[in-house]
């Protein structure tokens, strides 16, 4: 199995230097490759593949020295991300999206990671006991290893955040190791806006709103860098602000979202969630709703991160043993979880009153014992249709 290690890098002034000049030169080589590959196609009607764009790299070497001071391999994976871009972009057109996404150039500043795609080999190492890195053409950059590396080093990517700030990504393969959950409980979430979460014995998850509690600040130095005129450095230090305000919200609902989705799949054996649509959500386009109630709605979906929520889970679930199913979203706050009967309910309607049974209880209660009774249904015809060994 594969997982992924993240280190905050520290960097010397020559160093970050260094890093910066060898993320423009990947970006140089980023917009010739493509620039390549789109005259390919434009004035002789084929496709260049990426070995015909490696072999092209060698005469840009020759050409342009300075590409010297870059790994090769580094280089070289800057071709495989345009050449995946390209996979994507026919994807999308054999489906028939309506976005279909013609990868762009990057603008001076855009490209922001570099990959070692051969962390294994010599001139690579992160070494956990002196907190320090060693990167080929770089030198040893001092960071926080937080945790030990466990497994197979196979990917090495340094990416430069918005606000400045080095982080190292570290993917590692080890043996996977089935684990059995010491509990025995189960339960079933029902992800909402009033609450974050509320789980099938009724306990209830508050929502922070993190956006909503800096929203203020946000629009402050927002005004403030609107106010100073473009391509200043004043507007650039302004833009520098703003970006550290967003990245103290990411921050925030990260933290979140981790340390709760670990203290869940500790706790529980089998933790079933709806199977979101969350883009379609954002995309819906209800008629009896202001545009300012439309994009507020948005904002407070976008706010509480619930395909973030269900994806920690599901890689925590690998650990601790426990299980993660996806259910069906079609009815779960409708159908009654006593008697099974439809109860049709608008979205203002926050209790569950069944006139069959006599049932009233909260309604995302109601939702998420449904989501638990399906989960439990989908996970033993699984087990069912599963060959016995």
């Amino acid at each position: 199995m594969l997982k992924a290690y993240q280190y905050r890098l520290y960097p010397t002034k020559a160093q970050a230097s260094s890093l910066r000049k060898t993320l423009d030169i990947c970006r140089k080589v980023y917009n010739n490759t493509l620039a390549l590959r789109r005259d390919a196609w434009e004035y002789d009607q084929r496709t260049a593949s990426l070995f015909e764009t490696n072999r092209e790299l060698t005469v840009w070497k020759k050409e342009y020295p300075y590409l010297n001071e870059v790994h090769s391999q580094v280089l070289q994976n800057v071709q495989v991300r345009v050449d995946l871009a390209f996979k994507a972009y026919f994807r999308r057109v054999c489906e028939g999206a309506d976005e279909l996404g013609y990868p762009r150039f990057k603008g001076k500043g855009r490209y922001d990671s570099l990959t070692y795609p051969q962390a294994y080999a010599p001139g690579h190492k992160v070494d956990i006991q002196n907190q320090m890195v060693t990167l080929p053409k770089i030198g040893k950059i001092k960071g926080v290893f937080h945790r030990p590396v466990e497994g197979d080093i196979k990917t090495i990517t340094v990416r430069r955040s918005s606000t400045g700030k080095w982080y190292l990504s570290v993917a590692v393969e080890r043996p996977a190791v089935i684990r059995e959950h010491p509990g025995e409980e189960i339960t079933g979430i029902d992800l909402g806006l009033s609450s974050f979460a509320t789980l099938s014995n009724g306990e209830h998850i508050a929502n922070p709103r993190f956006f909503r509690t800096e929203e203020q600040e946000l629009a402050r130095v927002q005004r403030k860098r609107d106010a100073i005129p473009k391509c200043s450095k004043a507007r650039i230090r302004a833009s520098e602000v703003v970006a550290r305000v967003h990245e103290r919200i990411r921050n925030k609902r990260s933290n979140f979202i981790h340390q709760t989705s670990r203290q869940l799949v500790d706790r529980f054996k089998l933790i079933a969630f709806e199977d979101l649509n969350i883009k379609k959500m954002l995309e819906s386009d209800e008629p009896e709703r202001t545009r300012k109630e439309k994009r507020a709605l948005k904002r407070s979906i976008s706010d509480v991160a619930w395909g973030q929520m269900v994806r920690a889970a599901q890689n925590k679930a690998v650990d601790a043993g426990s299980s993660v199913v996806l259910i069906n979203p079609c009815n779960t706050s409708q159908i009654c979880s006593r008697c099974g009967k439809l109860v049709y309910k608008e979205l203002k309607d926050r209790v569950h009153l069944c006139p069959f049974c006599g049932l009233s209880m909260d309604r995302d209660l109601n939702a998420a014992i449904n989501i638990l009774r399906l989960g439990t249904q989908s996970l033993s015809a699984r087990r069912i249709r599963s060959p016995v060994l």
